[in-house]
């Protein structure tokens, strides 16, 4: 039974963490293009409107993501 509830301990933190970056993607979209595509633009260039809108979405995946690990290691628990 202890290990029934330390695995649903582990699953609901790795939840909430997918729940964080989720929502640090979907409120800042454009960190992770300044490390791995401004080197590619010449001046100050910034990400298109197609790129904010796809780091937006897979934010919104990853907090659906992040929701559903969360309610498994809640079930996980009981």
């Amino acid at each position: 039974m202890i290990i029934g509830t330390f695995d649903g301990i582990i699953i609901l933190l790795f939840g909430i963490g997918i729940n964080v970056f989720g929502l640090y993607v979907r409120r800042n979209p454009t960190f992770t293009w300044q490390a791995s595509e401004s080197w590619k633009t010449k001046g100050d260039g910034e990400p298109s409107d197609a790129y904010i809108s796809s780091m937006r979405f897979r934010g919104a995946v990853a907090l659906w993501i992040g929701s559903f690990v969360m309610v498994m290691g809640i079930l996980n628990l009981l």
